[in-house]
C-alpha cells in the first residue's frame, strides 16, 4: 500500500505516446510509485505532453521535471552529455546531484516543459545545419574542390558551424565523425526525422 517507496525515478523513451503509457497508463508509474518521489523523464517529446504528464504527477503527489539529452552516444559513455530541465526550480536543485553523475552539463531552463522546449529548438538548427552542410560538401565536391580544402575554407569563414567542423557529413574530412566511420551509428536520420516533427508541432502552440 503507498507504492513504491524510491528517492527518484528516470526514465527515456522513444516517444510521446510511450512517456504518456508508462506514466499515466494502468499499472504505470503514477500506479505504482510512492507519494513525493521524484520523477525524471529525459525522453525527447513534445513539450506539451510534457506538461500535461507533469501536471498529471503532481496531482498525484510527484513532482516531475523533463530532462531531455544532448550528446548521442558518444556523450552518454563518456558522461558528458547536456541535460535541459524543466520543472520547478526546488525540483532541479534536487534532481541535479543526480543528473550530475551522468552529466557534464546540467542546465535549468525553467519552467515545466521547457527543457523539451530547449532541445526541440537546438535539434531543428542542428538539422537545417547538417543539412545545408551536407549540400555545400556535395556540391563543392562535385565542382572538382577537394573536400578537406574546402572544409578548412568553410570552417575559417562566414558557413563555419558545428556540423562543419565537428560532424562534418563528408567522408574522410573528420577523422571521427560518423562521415569517416562508414556513416556508423551516433544519432540516427530516424531521430532527427522525429526531432524535427516535433519542432513543427511545438511551433503550433508558438504564440
Amino acid at each position: 500500500a503507498g507504492g513504491v517507496n524510491v528517492e527518484a525515478v528516470i526514465t527515456m523513451l522513444p516517444a510521446s505516446q510511450h512517456v504518456r503509457s508508462v506514466y499515466l497508463g494502468r499499472e504505470g508509474i503514477l500506479e505504482a510509485v510512492a507519494k513525493n518521489a521524484l520523477l525524471i523523464d529525459c525522453s525527447t517529446i513534445d513539450p506539451q505532453t510534457a506538461r500535461e504528464v507533469a501536471k498529471a504527477a503532481l496531482d498525484h503527489g510527484n513532482p516531475m521535471l523533463d530532462a531531455p539529452v544532448s550528446g548521442g552516444t558518444g556523450g552518454a559513455e563518456a558522461g558528458t552529455l547536456t541535460f535541459m530541465v524543466g520543472g520547478a526550480k526546488k525540483d532541479f536543485e534536487g534532481a541535479e546531484p543526480i543528473l550530475t553523475k551522468m552529466g557534464k552539463n546540467i542546465v535549468y531552463c525553467g519552467d515545466s516543459g521547457n527543457g523539451q522546449v530547449a532541445k526541440v529548438a537546438n535539434n531543428m538548427l542542428l538539422g537545417i545545419s547538417m543539412i545545408a552542410t551536407a549540400e555545400a560538401m556535395s556540391l563543392g565536391v562535385s565542382l572538382g574542390m577537394d573536400p578537406k580544402v574546402l572544409a578548412r575554407i568553410i570552417n575559417t569563414s562566414s558557413g563555419r558551424c558545428w556540423s562543419s567542423e565537428v560532424y562534418n557529413p563528408y567522408p574522410g574530412v573528420v577523422e571521427n565523425a560518423p562521415a569517416s566511420r562508414a556513416y556508423s551509428g551516433g544519432f540516427g536520420v530516424d531521430l532527427m526525422l522525429k526531432d524535427l516533427g516535433l519542432a513543427v508541432e511545438a511551433a503550433k502552440f508558438a504564440k
